[in-house]
């Protein structure tokens, strides 16, 4: 400490600079130079640091701030998108189960309404079959019966007389037309 009196002392006291001069000892003119400029610095400074500290602080919370905001958007964001995609997994899942069902049943009333027209062709084959076979069964009757009729008639000819004859005949012929009106 001693040096840096001395070199303020010493300020005064050199002859050969005149009233003002240089001093060329750099050990002990840094030191005071230095501690000259950091007091400037600190004094005038101290207020422009702590204003940049500050500004940034500022920055930096407000990012933080913001970023927390979007953060918390996002996650809600995500957690509405997860209940709408289970919701929409669930319609589907009961789509799907719901079409399987009408399918299921689709196929059910097709098989029904298949096994119905097939009973009822069936029915109807049969029905043709049973009026074909009543229609040729009376197409023999009726063949067995003219040809019994026309014998009868033969022999009926060859031994009744005209007066007989006549009669028979006429109650043979009431006797088809009633026959006739029968099958009819």
């Amino acid at each position: 400490m001693k040096n840096v009196t001395d070199s303020f002392v010493s300020l005064g006291h050199w002859p050969s600079a005149g009233s003002f001069g240089f001093n060329t000892d750099i050990l002990a003119t840094n030191p005071i130079n230095l501690s000259v400029v950091l007091g400037v610095l600190i004094f005038f400074g101290k207020g422009v640091l702590n204003d940049l500290l500050d500004n940034r602080k500022q920055r930096i919370l407000s990012t933080i701030r913001n970023s927390e905001e979007l953060r918390r958007g996002a996650i809600e964001q995500l957690e509405r998108a997860r209940a709408r995609l289970q919701k929409v997994e669930m319609e589907a899942d009961e789509y799907r189960m719901n079409g399987y069902s009408e399918i299921e049943r689709e196929k059910v009333n097709l098989i029904n309404a298949t096994s119905y027209s097939l009973e009822q062709l069936e029915n109807y084959k049969n029905e043709t079959l049973h009026f074909e076979q009543q229609r040729a069964i009376n197409q023999v009757r009726q063949e067995v019966f003219q040809q019994a009729l026309q014998g009868a008639l033969r022999t009926l000819s060859s031994c009744l007389n005209n007066e007989l004859h006549f009669r028979t005949i006429s109650a043979n012929i009431g006797i088809l037309g009633a026959m006739e009106e029968i099958t009819d």
